[in-house]
C-alpha cells in the first residue's frame, strides 16, 4: 500500500530522490533530442515502452539509432514493448496491412545483431483495452512521457502533439521499470515478439490475454531500495489495470483529496470517471483552487478540420466538448468567484495530449493515463507519484505550467465555446442520432 489512513501519503514502496536528479523537459523537440542522445550513450540497456512505435520518419530514426547502438555493443540489452494489436494495423482509414510490424520485420533482416520487440495484448480487441504503459529506460535513466513514438509526438515535421516529459536519474527507479517488463511480459512468455515471421493467431491470442490479464491485475512495481526521508523527494512507481483495486486510480483519487490549496489537472479528453468527478466536486466544496487544462476540440487528435472528410470517429471531440459544457453549467458559481479555472489549449493546428495532476505544488502524479473511463477500467496504465514536500521542484514545475498556459484561454461560461447548433451539419446530425438511441451513455465508457 502507498496510503496511510490519514490524509497524507505513506512512504512504502517509494524511492528517495535528490531533487537535482529530476529534470522537466519543455517541448516535443527537446524530448526527441533527449531520446536520441540517451540511445547513443546507452552502455548496458535500452527499454522502450509505448502504445506504438510508428513506421514514419521519427519511428524509423529511433529504431535505426537503437539498432546502431546494438551493433556497437552486441551485449546491450534492448527490449521494446508496444501494443500487440496497434502494431499490426495501419492508421485509421488506411487499407489493411501489417502496419508498423512490417518495419520491425524489415529491420530485423537488415542488421546483424537483432533486438527484441514485444507485442503486448492486454485485451482480445484493441477497442476493449490496450497497453498504455509508458517509460523509456537507458541504463539508470528513466525518461517518462505520455507520448508514443512518431512524427507528431516528436515534432519531426510542422505539427506537434503537446505532451509532458520528465527525466529521472536513479538506478532503483530504472530497475523497477525494467524488472516489471521482464517479469510480466518476457519471463511469462505472454508477450510474443513482433519482429519474427510468425505471431499468434486469434485463438492463441485469446489464451495469452486470459493468462496475462490474471497476472496484470495483481502486478506492481518492486522497488529494491531502503526508504529514507532525508532526501528531498520520494518517488513511487504505480501501475493499474481494471476498475477494482487499481493502484494508479486510487492514487489519482488520493491526490485530488489531499489538495488543500491548489489542484491542477491535465487531461486531453474531458470525461472524468464518476469517482474522480466526485472527488473534484469535493475539492471545490472545501475551497481548493482548481485549474483544469484541457484541449480545445480542434486540438483533439480525432478532430477532422475538413467537413467533407468528416467520418464517424470525428465525432469524439464534439462529445467531449458537450460534456465540458455540461460541467461548466453545473459549476458556473465556482468559475465566477475565480476558484475554478478551465483553460482550453489550442496552438495553431497542433494537438494536445497532456495528462497528470498536481496538488498544492507538492504532490505530482506523472502519468500517461487520460483520467477518463477508458483509462480507468480498460487500459493498462502506469505513472509516478512524486512527493515534494520541500517544493524543490517548484521552479521547474512553474516553468512547465507557464509554458502550457501560454497557449490556452480561460473559459468564463458556456458562451465561450461552441454549442451543438454551431457545429457543421455532419457532426450535428450524428450527435442527434446518438442522443436518440441513447448510445452516448455507452460510448462514454470507451472515451
Amino acid at each position: 500500500m502507498i496510503f496511510s489512513r490519514s490524509s497524507k501519503f505513506s512512504i512504502h514502496n517509494s524511492i528517495p530522490f535528490a531533487a537535482d536528479n529530476v529534470d522537466f523537459i519543455y517541448s516535443a523537440k527537446q524530448f526527441r533530442t533527449e531520446l536520441l542522445d540517451l540511445i547513443k550513450s546507452a552502455k548496458h540497456r535500452i527499454y522502450l515502452t509505448a502504445l506504438y512505435l510508428q513506421d514514419d520518419e521519427a519511428g524509423r530514426e529511433i529504431l535505426h539509432e537503437v539498432y546502431a547502438a546494438k551493433q556497437r555493443r552486441p551485449d546491450l540489452d534492448v527490449c521494446i514493448f508496444v501494443d500487440f494489436h496497434r502494431a499490426q494495423r495501419g492508421l485509421i482509414g488506411e487499407k489493411k496491412s501489417l502496419g508498423n510490424r512490417q518495419l520491425y520485420l524489415d529491420l530485423s533482416e537488415q542488421y546483424e545483431h537483432d533486438i527484441n520487440i514485444y507485442g503486448v495484448a492486454v485485451k482480445q480487441k484493441e477497442f476493449m483495452g490496450v497497453l498504455h504503459l509508458k517509460g523509456f529506460v537507458f541504463d539508470d535513466v528513466l525518461l517518462f512521457s505520455g507520448a508514443s513514438l512518431n512524427n507528431i509526438y516528436l515534432h519531426v515535421e510542422e505539427k506537434y502533439r503537446c505532451d509532458r516529459y520528465h527525466k529521472f536519474n536513479n538506478s532503483a527507479l530504472a530497475d523497477s521499470f525494467c524488472n516489471y517488463l521482464q517479469k510480466y511480459f518476457v519471463q511469462s512468455l505472454l508477450a510474443p515478439k513482433l519482429n519474427q515471421p510468425i505471431v499468434p493467431n486469434k485463438k492463441q491470442v485469446k489464451t495469452l490475454v486470459k493468462q496475462l490479464k490474471v497476472l496484470l491485475r495483481r502486478s506492481f512495481y518492486v522497488t529494491n531500495t531502503a526508504t529514507s526521508t532525508k532526501q528531498e523527494l520520494l518517488v513511487t512507481p504505480l501501475v493499474g489495470l481494471g476498475a477494482r483495486g487499481n493502484q494508479l486510480n486510487l492514487t489519482a483519487r488520493k491526490v485530488f483529496k489531499v489538495a488543500s490549496q491548489t489542484l491542477v489537472i491535465f487531461t486531453p479528453y474531458f470525461n472524468f470517471p464518476k469517482a474522480l468527478a466526485a472527488d473534484l466536486r469535493g475539492a471545490l466544496k472545501k475551497g481548493v483552487n482548481v485549474t483544469i487544462v484541457v484541449g480545445d476540440k480542434r486540438a483533439n487528435d480525432f478532430f477532422v478540420a475538413d467537413p467533407e472528410k468528416f467520418s464517424t470517429i470525428g465525432i469524439v471531440p464534439y462529445i467531449y466538448e458537450k460534456l465540458l459544457r455540461h460541467f461548466i453549467k453545473r459549476n458556473q458559481n465556482y468559475i465566477d468567484n475565480g476558484q475554478l479555472n478551465i483553460n482550453l489549449w489550442q496552438h495553431e493546428e497542433n494537438s494536445f495530449h497532456l495528462k497528470g495532476v498536481v496538488a498544492d505544488d507538492m504532490y505530482h502524479l506523472i502519468t500517461g493515463s487520460n483520467l477518463n473511463p477508458r483509462a480507468w477500467s480498460l487500459d493498462l496504465e502506469n505513472g509516478l507519484l512524486i512527493c515534494d514536500r520541500k517544493q524543490q521542484l517548484m521552479a521547474q514545475w512553474r516553468k512547465e505550467l507557464d509554458g502550457i498556459l501560454e497557449h490556452s484561454r480561460r473559459v468564463t461560461s458556456v458562451y465561450d465555446i461552441e454549442s451543438v447548433n454551431d457545429y457543421p451539419e455532419k457532426p450535428r446530425e450524428l450527435l442527434r442520432k446518438i442522443k436518440l438511441t441513447q448510445f452516448d451513455r455507452i460510448l462514454k465508457h470507451f472515451l
